[in-house]
């Protein structure tokens, strides 16, 4: 029989191999597409935004280290990057040992758009303007995600793309049916920085959907355990109301039950249950929008896992990244804490 204590973490009798990792997972990021877009401009990268994220990813990932020289590791001829004249500067670089993190990110102005147009997310492939969407769809959010990791490389963050598609993710009715998780925490051990985003994937019912980074991130959470999960958007957590009424208050702290309902614990407003708080997704998104990240994120948070929602590129999200948050009062942070219920903060 199996000794119970030497089964790879998330694995269960049954499921494919998952591989063990060296370290513990610090940390699984979700980069919000409107965060390092311009979400109502069609496949335009916000490059300031992304430098600026890409930047503070670096510095959470140093930790408590000493601070090094950032030598580029995009060597190709593109703007921003190194070079192939910087290869000689590695002969006597120490790449610094930086904790162990996975990206996926949104699509932001990629890919939505396609998606929504030829209504790939609602399935029926072998229809032509289907497929076509399809294609296209995935043209345009793998576009996307080579500039991520690209401005990840210039940061000297060893990022690899892994698009969902290509790497054995499918769905059944829109729920992951498959993913290749061996694959990623052989990524991991490697020293590699895994990024995956929301993709166009096949799915065994429909023949086709979209299957949103949030879903994949409470996947990868239920099977890898992070320490904690952050998600960066372009705004500062979840509000009562849209962020752009005057009246929206941020909620700061929200509990979440075993039997997964959840109760707004700071600000103390009337309205104080999920039900009373007032969710609205973009015409163009596919993927559900806020309303999907609150329930996936109350997902992660049932598992013992805290989950942080803030703002891309700020103080405030540095600090979370860095894990100054897990177990602390958030009374000084501007954000959203999603976190089990009845947990006492140190």
């Amino acid at each position: 029989m199996e000794d119970e204590s030497e089964r790879p973490i998330g694995s269960f009798e049954g499921s494919p191999p998952i591989g063990i990792l060296r370290r513990p997972l610090r940390c699984i990021v979700k980069l919000g597409g409107a965060a390092v877009t311009c979400k109502h401009e069609v496949e335009k990268i916000n490059e300031e935004d992304l430098g600026r994220v890409s930047s503070h990813l670096r510095q959470a990932m140093m930790g408590c280290g000493p601070v090094t020289e950032v030598l580029g590791m995009d060597w190709s001829r593109g703007a921003g990057a190194a070079g192939i004249d910087s290869i000689s500067d590695f002969n006597e670089y120490a790449i610094p040992n930086l904790e162990s993190l996975i990206i996926v990110h949104g699509a932001g102005s990629f890919g939505h758009f396609q998606a929504s147009k030829s209504g790939v997310h609602k399935g029926g492939l072998h229809v032509p303007i289907v497929k076509a969407g399809f294609v296209a769809t995935r043209i345009s959010v793998t576009s996307l995600s080579l500039a991520i990791v690209r401005a990840l490389a210039r940061e000297g963050i060893p990022a690899v793309g892994m698009p969902p598609f290509a790497c054995g993710w499918s769905t059944t009715e829109r729920n992951v049916a498959s993913a290749d998780i061996y694959q990623i925490t052989q990524t991991l051990n490697a020293g590699l920085v895994p990024v995956l985003h929301g993709d166009a994937v096949l799915d065994n019912q429909q023949g086709c959907t979209i299957l949103s980074g949030d879903v994949i991130i409470r996947h990868l959470t239920q099977q890898l355990r992070p320490e904690y999960v952050v998600f960066l958007t372009d705004v500062l957590g979840v509000y009562d109301r849209p962020p752009a009424n005057p009246k929206a208050v941020l909620l700061r702290e929200i509990a979440v039950e075993d039997d997964g309902r959840w109760s707004v614990m700071s600000p103390l407003i009337q309205q104080a249950t999920g039900e009373g708080v007032e969710i609205t997704v973009a015409a163009h998104d596919t993927t559900g929008g806020m309303e999907t990240k609150i329930s996936e994120a109350a997902a992660i948070a049932r598992l013992g896992i805290d989950v942080f929602i803030t703002k891309a590129g700020t103080d405030h999200s540095l600090r979370a990244l860095r894990g100054e948050l897990l177990g602390a009062s958030v009374d000084d942070w501007l954000g959203t804490a999603i976190r089990p219920a009845q947990r006492p903060l140190r």
